[in-house]
Formats: C-alpha cells, structure tokens, sequence
C-alpha cells in the first residue's frame, strides 16, 4: 500500500471514528454513481470503453476499500450528434444497440449525452433520440435553457420525444431515461441529465443519501438548527473523505476528477422524503417541507470540495416510496414541486402523468421548468412519465423488476 493511500484512509478511519454517536450514529451515505466522460469514436469505442472501465473499476474498488458501497459505475459520451454525423439511420441505430449491449455485458450505465445542446440545433437529432431510447435502455437528454436563454425548440423536441416513448416503449418506460435539463453544468454525474462537450478522460462521483439524512434529522428532534448545523458538519466530513479518495484515483489513474455531486439521491429503501418529514413532523407537502428542502440543499453546497452536477437535492416521484405514496394521497403537486424547486435543485423528476397529457400540455411543463431556472440561474430537470392508457385516478403499473418499485395513483392536470 502507498503512502498516499495509507493517508486517504487513515482521513477515512477518523472520519468514521468521530462521526460515531453510539447507537444514534447515522448510516453513511453511499455512492451512487461513479461517472466517467468518454470522448468516443465509433471506429475504436470498445477499446476506449474498456480503457474507462479499467478507471472506474479500480475508483469503485478504492472507495469501498474507504467504508462506501458504490452502486453503479456509469459512461458518458459526448452529445450522440456529434458522432453519427455521415451514418445512415439504420447504421446510427445499429451502432447504439451495439452500445447498449456492451454496456449490459460489462455491467455499466451509458449515457450518450444531450441530442441539442443549443436551441439552433438540428430537431432531426431530438427525433432520432426517439428511436435510440426505444430500443435500447441507454440515456440521454435535451438542453431546454442555458445561459443564452430558454431553448423553445428544444421544448417541442422533448415535448414530442415523451409522447413517442410513451406510445413506443414498453408501458411507456423508457421515458424514465429521458430528461429535459436547463441550467445543469457538464461533467454532472447523475443520469439522464449527464453530459460533457470535452475531450474526456474525467471522472465525478455522485452520493445517495436518504438515510443518511434520515438520521441526522432525527437526532435534532424537531430542531431546525440544530438540524442545520449537523448535516452540514457531518456531510462535510464524508465529502472530505470522498475528495481525499478521489484525488488517490486521479493521481493513479491519470484521470482527471471533475467533483462531487453530494446531493442526497433517494432509492427505494432510503427515501429522502421520510427524511424531511422526520424534520418537520408532518406528511411532506406540509408546511415546513420546503424549509427542509432549503436546508438539505444549503448543506449540500456548503461543503468546502469541488461541486458537480445539481449540488442541491432530488425529489425524483416515482423513485422514493414515501414521494410515491404522498403523491397518491395528494399532499403535493406540481406546483409544489415547483415551489420547492425555488430552494433546491428539484424541478419535476419522474412526475407520472395520465396517458391522455398532450404534447401541448407537456410543453407548458417543460416551459415552466426551463423558466424557473433560467430566473434564477439554477440546474433543475423535467424528466415526466405519462402512464399510457391511464387517467387521474387510476394507478401506475410501472414495472423494471424490482419487487419494491414505487408506483402512484395519478393526479390530474393543472
């Protein structure tokens, strides 16, 4: 073992050591992803695919060898435009469901980043990613704001990419690997929304951490404080920890880190939503919600490494069982989330919508997402999910495997 090595763990050891509480010490947060940024070239994409997942396979081994359990390692290429151009439809659609398949074989998520990145690009590029994502399990995005504005071309484009997949992927599924972004910066490591326009040879890392906040909200008993103060100190000791691991990669590995996305991704047995509610005592929705949100995301971006991605906090629907549930009881909306979206980096994330929403109607969704984050110069995401052949009223049957998946009754439109 190096020298360095010894260091990174031994800041990993005290960390642990002086976050212990006795029995109220609070879980560690994981690793959600560890996202690589590939600048690929169809003609020697599996050597270069491989050279990534020597990288990331040694970050992923490296960080549990520091006390966190890594999730998923992940591979983003640059917008998928820009290398199909001169390849025939069938040949580009060819070549993603040869993408999609090595991914599945070495056990990686693929992004292939945004089909427009600027509202001037060529629409022909959004229809295209219709098809990739109906056919394979790969993920991608539009650019719907960004420094220059509000992208209105890119959304009719991704207005019109949501009702494809919802009438062209099974139960409308693939639509969860779709998003609409505005604000968000290259080099996030959370999927969809994940992109880069470089030369590549990076890597971020991204965390999950419903229970983790879970914890330290539960020990302030009600103390919005005390809750403050806590999770920032504790998410800053864990971000100190993560960075240190992360430098010992880029140094061995020659790959440049590009940060840490701390925003505490919920999952199906660590809801970050019963974790705000641990806070405020009532059914999220409630009042003092969006002081939690804002608290969670002051947290988040308190933390003295180098950011990446959202920096704030997901409220994802349909991947948070208690989100689910609250969505099914009506505590909370559309505008709500909205309205939360105003403190933290929500938007509307995996929203289930009645299978009759117009394109239209999905317009005037993205719209309101692309504005509040263009007015306040924030990464937010539309990623929604029209449940086909369901109305308001009726409950979702999303199915990917997973016996806990969360569904939800839909709500009716605005």
């Amino acid at each position: 073992m190096t020298k360095t090595l010894r260091a990174v763990f031994a800041i990993v050891l005290g960390i642990s050591s002086i976050l212990l509480w006795g029995s109220d010490a609070p879980r560690k947060p994981k690793v959600r992803a560890i996202t690589a940024f590939v600048r690929i070239d169809p003609a020697q994409y599996v050597q270069q695919v491989q050279r990534a997942l020597v990288m990331l396979r040694q970050a992923k081994a490296a960080y549990e060898k520091g006390g966190y359990e890594v999730q998923t390692v992940r591979i983003t290429t640059q917008p998928f435009p820009e290398y199909v151009r001169g390849l025939s439809k069938l040949e580009a659609l060819d070549f993603f469901r040869a993408l999609d398949k090595l991914a599945s074989d070495q056990s990686f998520l693929a992004n292939i980043g945004p089909a427009m990145l600027g509202d001037q690009d060529d629409p022909a590029m959004a229809d295209l990613l219709g098809e990739i994502l109906a056919t394979t399990k790969l993920n991608a995005s539009l650019v719907v704001a960004g420094d220059d504005g509000i992208h209105w071309n890119a959304i009719r484009a991704a207005a019109k990419i949501i009702e494809y997949l919802e009438d062209h992927s099974p139960n409308g599924s693939r639509n969860f690997g779709f998003a609409a972004t505005a604000m968000l910066p290259a080099y996030a490591p959370f999927f969809p929304g994940s992109y880069h326009n470089g030369e590549g040879h990076q890597f971020a890392v991204g965390l999950e951490g419903g229970n983790f906040v879970a914890d330290v909200f539960t020990a302030a008993h009600g103390d919005v404080r005390v809750a403050k103060e806590n999770l920032s100190r504790e998410l800053a000791e864990h971000a100190r920890a993560l960075e240190a691991i992360a430098a010992h990669i880029e140094k061995d590995s020659g790959w440049s880190y590009m940060g840490l996305d701390a925003t505490p991704a919920p999952n199906g047995d660590s809801s970050i939503a019963a974790a705000m509610e641990k806070l405020s005592g009532a059914k999220f929705g409630s009042s003092g919600t969006l002081t939690a949100a804002a608290i969670i995301t002051e947290a988040v971006r308190s933390i003295l490494v180098k950011r990446a991605g959202y920096s704030g906090l997901m409220l994802p629907v349909l991947e948070d069982p208690v989100l689910a549930e609250r969505w099914s009881e009506g505590t909370y909306s559309l505008d709500s989330l909205l309205a939360y979206s105003a403190v933290c980096g929500t938007g509307l994330d995996t929203v289930p919508l009645p299978g009759d929403v117009t394109q239209q109607q999905l317009e005037r969704i993205i719209g309101d997402v692309a504005s509040l984050a263009f007015k306040w110069h924030k990464p937010l995401t539309a990623r929604l999910i029209p449940a086909p052949g369901k109305k308001a009223g009726e409950r979702t049957d999303f199915n990917f495997g997973v016996a806990d998946f969360p569904n939800a009754t839909l709500q009716p439109l605005p």
